[in-house]
């Protein structure tokens, strides 16, 4: 599994990141932070696919900035995504022709 910078993460565009293998997570709970959410949202994908997420996108509204890191997981901000849901999963590299 390649280790994603943030950086990095930020000069792609979405046609050069995707998962390959992801689930789409809802959690509304006020009471819980990202950091919490997150980590509920990759335990249950860790049990069900039995590989450790690295990237989730979330709706912009929930993050400061295009990205942020949680634990071992990039949060990335996509404008597709519906506010309190997650998708979560393994970061997967396209090549892209310039």
């Amino acid at each position: 599994m390649d280790d994603i910078s943030t950086a990095n993460l930020r000069r792609l565009t979405a046609k050069e990141v995707s998962v390959e293998i992801g689930m789409l997570w809802f959690d509304n709970d006020s009471k819980s932070d990202l950091s919490n959410k997150v980590k509920k949202a990759a335990d249950y994908y860790r049990r069900k696919f039995g590989q450790d997420p690295n990237l989730c996108y979330v709706h912009p509204s929930m993050i400061p900035g295009e990205c942020v890191k949680t634990g071992n997981i990039s949060v990335c901000s996509n404008h597709t995504i519906i506010p309190n849901h997650f998708w979560i999963g393994v970061h997967v590299e396209q090549s892209v022709t310039p």
